[in-house]
């Protein structure tokens, strides 16, 4: 126990995004089929959950990030794990609409208390630039907590499609419990040091701080500006590309336990690319300097887009695994560089964890803005369509990474 206790915060953290993805790859390999097979949810209900979702997430982010910032940032991220978990037990073990919303909001309010939490916590005890390292050793290790999830959620959803997402909903209440004896803070500094400031009012000093710093940085502004993007483009096709690989693969006459096995497999392919490239950039130097990062990021959004509008037009399976994939082990490429980008330009660490938690909120914003409408073209033409547009929400992000990269040039 002692020995456990004394575990460096870097070996943690690493065991934190190992476990945690495990858990979330185990539940959310038959999440969006049990949706749609079992709840039987039409496609404006499918993306209607995700609005409902990225609305807690809005509605709770900067509160939560607050909390992480001026109380402790171990007890936000171990309360997120545990209401995760009670999230995510209501959805497995109610099967309806109205529980599954119920759900969306339950966890997602759970995420917010993790969400920068763990970045501002490693970022705090082990400094930013060993920092850097940890985020992409982070995203490498939750890759192979995916590989062995995978099977694991197949084999146990073969036998009842909501098993996984009721036991996975457990082991993130163990998570939690882990955490409370496993996980050290000892280099975070609380904001409200005397304790006669309110939680609102520091709130509100450290949104002060965040639009202060983002008026005078204008690649803070290009950074909220293209999560604001990416928000309009995700939230649909997140929600609506098993229902359209199932009509166009002609695989919805597949049983539910087939059904299981295929689109678990799905999932293998892209977390066994997603890891081999995360391999390959975390033995490189691309993410100790700004602008290799910003010329990455490029390259990633020209794929994405290029996926969508490959997958909504494919005809043939192959074809919608190959742009399916693309899609999915870009995104997963990305993700740590936004983090490690976004952690080098924060000018004052104390609010680390609010900065993560407004970007998570821009995202969140746009998620909620551009998910109902996606839903409604797909409800009223076709989620081909639906998809179509997505990639036209998600290109101006082009035109910023540009304007980026043009700055950073001079």
């Amino acid at each position: 126990m002692n020995r456990l206790k004394s575990q460096d915060p870097y070996r943690v953290y690493i065991y934190t995004c190992f476990l945690s993805q495990l858990f979330f790859t185990f539940i959310f390999t038959v999440n969006l089929l049990y949706h749609v097979k079992i709840v039987m949810l039409e496609p404006l209900q499918l993306v209607l959950v995700g609005t409902v979702l990225e609305l807690s997430v809005f509605l709770f982010e900067i509160p939560t990030g607050v909390v992480s910032d001026v109380k402790s940032r171990k007890l936000s991220i171990i309360i997120g794990y545990f209401l995760i978990g009670i999230g995510f037990l209501v959805e497995g073990l109610f099967p309806y609409f109205v529980t599954v919303l119920l759900a969306q909001i339950i966890w997602g309010i759970g995420y917010t208390f993790t969400s920068g939490s763990r970045q501002a916590w490693i970022a705090d005890e082990i400094g930013e630039e060993r920092a850097s390292s940890a985020f992409i050793k982070g995203a490498k290790a939750g890759n192979l907590g995916q590989v062995i999830a995978i099977p694991l959620s197949i084999l146990t959803g073969y036998f009842m499609i909501n098993l996984p997402i009721i036991i996975g909903g457990v082991c993130m209440i163990g998570l939690a419990a882990y955490l409370v004896f496993f996980m050290k803070e000892e280099n975070f500094k609380p904001l409200d040091k005397v304790g006669k400031i309110s939680i609102w009012v520091n709130m509100k000093g450290n949104m002060g701080k965040i639009i202060f710093y983002s008026k005078a940085s204008f690649i803070m502004r290009m950074l909220f500006l293209i999560a604001l993007f990416v928000g309009f483009y995700s939230e649909g096709f997140d929600r609506l590309w098993m229902s359209h690989f199932l009509v166009v693969s002609n695989l919805s006459a597949l049983t539910d336990e087939e059904l299981v096995v295929v689109m678990g497999g799905i999932q293998f392919v892209v977390v066994l690319v997603s890891f081999t490239a995360l391999h390959f950039m975390n033995r490189s130097s691309i993410y100790q300097n700004l602008r290799p990062i910003y010329v990455a990021l490029f390259i990633g959004s020209v794929c994405i887009i290029i996926g969508l509008i490959g997958f909504a037009l494919s005809t043939y399976v192959i074809a919608l695994l190959v742009f399916y994939v693309m899609i999915q082990v870009t995104r997963q490429v990305m993700y740590p560089l936004e983090d490690i980008w976004l952690n080098k330009i924060i000018p004052d660490s104390s609010t680390r964890a609010t900065f993560f938690s407004v970007k998570g909120q821009v995202d969140a914003i746009g998620q909620i803005g551009g998910g109902p409408v996606i839903g409604i073209i797909a409800s009223n033409f076709a989620i081909k369509t639906a998809i179509i547009v997505s990639a036209l929400l998600v290109a101006p992000v082009l035109f910023l990474y540009k304007t980026i990269l043009n700055k950073s040039r001079g």
